[in-house]
């Protein structure tokens, strides 16, 4: 089954919603960044969020960037989606090893950890992006989407992400959903909506045993509205780095850094922290970016 996201409008309340199915996406991210099951989980359930977050997006060239930087082992992770929805992103320690919970899940929130700040980033390709930060609620991933729309977009949402791993440590599902209650939605949209949450259960177990996809997440979540499909188009882990951009970059650094770095190393290897591509420049490649150089 492919990456999608579904978005879909409900007919007969002030609700929107869409979800996704991120398998290969979170797989890609595993085989890239050499993760272990716990930081796969973490990994691929940002990467969804923030899939699903940048395609709410308008306009070519926007983007979305999602940083959980939280107290636990795993570091920092950042997690950056276009307007399309394809997504990619890193984490410091992807290779954290915990104990499971006492339910026997997955320890995300710890791996995260519990006190820290989610900062979204929309750079809707105008001069200054909207910069928006709140305190992690769990480390949960979702959780704490859920609680930057309430805290700083006055949004309120339900998300649920999972990501289910295999014994072998690949990624077996991953999907997730985003529902968003509109102005005028009240007291009774907000039951069916919660009744639909608690009906569906967790993400995972609907992916896996009831073989459900991004639109069926969607249907048994909202059963109690009338539902209409608007939109479903494939999504990715992709990455848009190039050589071009990284000898941008080294330019950018300018003359001074750059005559250090030919005389100390007379060579650069950089490598992309969303793909680990390698890029390699030798010394007369180096000194023709020193002349695009500026002081």
């Amino acid at each position: 089954m492919a990456d999608e996201i579904v978005r879909v409008i409900v007919k007969d309340a002030p609700v929107k919603a869409m979800a996704i199915t991120g398998r290969e996406m979170a797989e890609r991210a595993r085989q890239i960044h050499k993760s272990l099951p716990v930081g796969t989980a973490a990994l691929g359930r940002s990467l969804m969020a923030c899939a699903m977050m940048g395609d709410q997006l308008k306009g070519e060239g926007a983007s979305v960037t999602l940083r959980f930087k939280g107290d636990g082992p795993m570091g920092t992770i950042t997690v950056v989606a276009d307007a399309e929805g394809n997504a990619r992103g890193y984490a410091q320690n992807p290779a954290v090893i915990l104990p499971p919970r006492a339910d026997g899940k997955l320890d995300v929130g710890t791996a995260v950890g519990r006190e820290g700040t989610l900062t979204v980033i929309k750079d809707l390709d105008m001069r200054d992006p909207y910069v928006g930060m709140v305190p992690l609620t769990s480390g949960e991933i979702a959780e704490d989407v859920t609680g930057y729309f309430a805290i700083s977009e006055q949004i309120p949402t339900a998300c649920a992400l999972g990501v289910l791993v295999d014994t072998d440590q690949s990624v077996l599902r991953a999907g997730g959903y985003l529902i968003q209650l509109l102005p005028g939605a009240g007291d009774e949209v907000i039951d069916k909506v919660e009744t639909g949450v608690n009906a569906l259960g967790a993400v995972t177990e609907a992916l896996m045993e009831e073989g459900m996809d991004a639109e069926g997440l969607l249907r048994r979540v909202l059963a109690g509205f009338e539902v209409e499909v608007l939109e479903r188009h494939p999504v990715e882990y992709k990455c848009y780095c190039s050589r071009r951009r990284v000898s941008q970059a080294l330019v950018s650094m300018g003359r001074e850094e750059l005559e250090s770095l030919i005389e100390e190393q007379g060579k650069a290897e950089l490598t992309c922290q969303f793909c680990d591509e390698v890029y390699h420049f030798d010394k007369g490649q180096l000194e023709e970016l020193l002349e695009k150089a500026t002081h």
